[in-house]
């Protein structure tokens, strides 16, 4: 039997609009290297054109404060459930992976501020972080 899995993207409403879409897609491309099921697909159309489909799961967009995003990932990250990927705020200001990679140790996540954060994994799990969330509009 297929597992009931469900993705979840959180990001801080108050970013810039460039800030946030770069954080969407990040974090989105984060759980598509982690959980590969999410979109490892292609399609052919009737011409024989074959595409990489995007996803196969909807992929809602939710918004959440600081706080509730820093919540939210100690929440995640205890329960060992799924997948959690966070894009924290000081990754901006760097350029290369290899400076983050190095940064990274010395940080304290839940002491860092959080422009998102995205979920995978079992439905119920994505479901009891995120059910209180709204919609980011």
């Amino acid at each position: 039997m297929t597992q009931d899995l469900r993705i979840a993207i959180i990001v801080n409403p108050d970013l810039a609009l460039g800030a946030l879409a770069n954080t969407a897609a990040a974090i989105s491309v984060g759980i598509g290297a982690r959980m590969p099921e999410f979109g490892n697909r292609q399609l052919t159309d009737g011409e024989g054109r074959t595409i990489s489909i995007s996803s196969n799961h909807p992929v809602p967009m939710l918004q959440a404060d600081e706080t509730t995003l820093t919540e939210l990932l100690l929440k995640a990250v205890t329960s060992g459930e799924g997948t959690v990927v966070p894009f924290p705020r000081f990754a901006r200001s760097l350029h290369a992976y290899s400076d983050y990679e190095a940064q990274f140790p010395a940080k304290d996540l839940a002491h860092e501020p959080l422009d998102g954060l995205g979920f995978a994994g079992p439905s119920k799990w994505v479901r009891s972080l995120t059910g209180s969330l709204k919609l980011l509009r």
